[in-house]
């Protein structure tokens, strides 16, 4: 899983956070959002996911970046304001900016204010020269660039580790879109694609023997519970993560154990044995859908970079150019 944009903005007060919870818990099948996922612990396991032998992603990724980094700051060029959507620790950022020449600016952007401000100061540490310009926003809603990014001569979202695989297909439509207003017309998207591949290969990554992908999934019920008040039985879920082929998606979920009552607010959830409480999708795109999925938003694939194993890919889209 890549870690979500949930990094999405949560309503502080009680009772809209409740009221969010109760809308996910009447749908059908029944919905938690990715945003409960992260709390201390949880991005402590998501952490310790992420050096899991079964989990490629981020290692992969990572290692794409430093094979490759000097080709893509090559593409990107001079003068560039790189723009990073979900910033966190901007650990692959920094295999980047090692090789862009003279870059205008780097502006990291994520909803989570301390974490961001903590992660854009040690990057201007470490990097003196480079003007650092984080921006606390949900990238998934518009946000103002300042007037000097702007005026960059090249603007270049930058949006690592799969992410976008989280979305819908009209959700990451409508991101791409989003990144394609912000870049213009001589932009580009720099953008981290987890690809389809052997179904087992997925399933491992999301069911590992440890059991850390287990106890980050049921978290987010941990972390209601601490926030809210509810009170879901963590013992009475279980984690499943299947394949779903017609979608080309992984999806994680809590399975009830037992019918059971949920407490949400003023309300009661009634929740059966075996019921369902889907947590997160992680599309899986080829080379084509991806490429599909892109034009759709105004985009072209100008480059593609990808592990030995093709097991993942950073790609570089620019905006396309329509003949006629």
């Amino acid at each position: 899983m890549a870690k979500h944009p949930s990094t999405i903005a949560a309503p502080s007060r009680p009772d809209a956070l409740a009221n969010g919870v109760l809308e996910g818990m009447r749908k059908h099948p029944r919905q938690v959002s990715p945003v409960w996922f992260y709390d201390e612990l949880g991005s402590f396991l998501f952490d310790n996911i992420c050096e899991l032998p079964e989990y490629y992603l981020t290692r992969t990724e990572l290692q794409i970046m430093r094979q490759h980094a000097a080709d893509m700051a090559h593409h990107i060029g001079t003068d560039a304001a790189l723009i990073e959507f979900g910033s966190g620790t901007s650990t692959k950022t920094r295999e980047l900016l090692n090789h862009l020449e003279k870059a205008a600016a780097y502006v990291p952007v994520d909803i989570s204010r301390d974490h961001l401000l903590e992660a854009a100061s040690a990057i201007a540490r470490d990097y003196p020269t480079l003007r650092v310009i984080p921006i606390c926003a949900d990238f998934t809603r518009n946000f103002d660039l300042p007037v000097s990014v702007n005026a960059a001569q090249r603007r270049v979202v930058y949006f690592p580790g799969s992410t976008l695989g989280n979305f819908d297909q009209a959700q990451a439509r409508e991101l791409l879109q989003r990144m394609r207003q912000i870049i213009g017309r001589s932009g580009a998207v720099l953008i981290g694609i987890d690809l389809k591949k052997d179904p087992r290969v997925l399933e491992r990554a999301y069911n590992d023997r440890a059991g850390v992908t287990a106890e980050f999934n049921v978290n987010a019920l941990r972390h209601m519970n601490r926030e809210l008040g509810t009170d879901f039985d963590l013992d009475a879920f279980e984690h499943l993560a299947v394949w779903v082929e017609d979608q080309s998606r992984i999806e994680m979920h809590l399975v009830s154990k037992r019918d059971q009552v949920v407490h949400v607010g003023d309300e009661d959830v009634k929740i059966e044995k075996g019921e369902h409480l889907t947590t997160e999708f992680c599309h899986k795109y080829t080379l084509e859908s991806f490429a599909d999925l892109a034009a759709t938003a105004g985009l072209s694939v100008s480059r593609v970079w990808m592990d030995p194993a093709r097991l993942f890919s950073v790609q570089l889209l620019e905006p396309r150019v329509l003949s006629g």
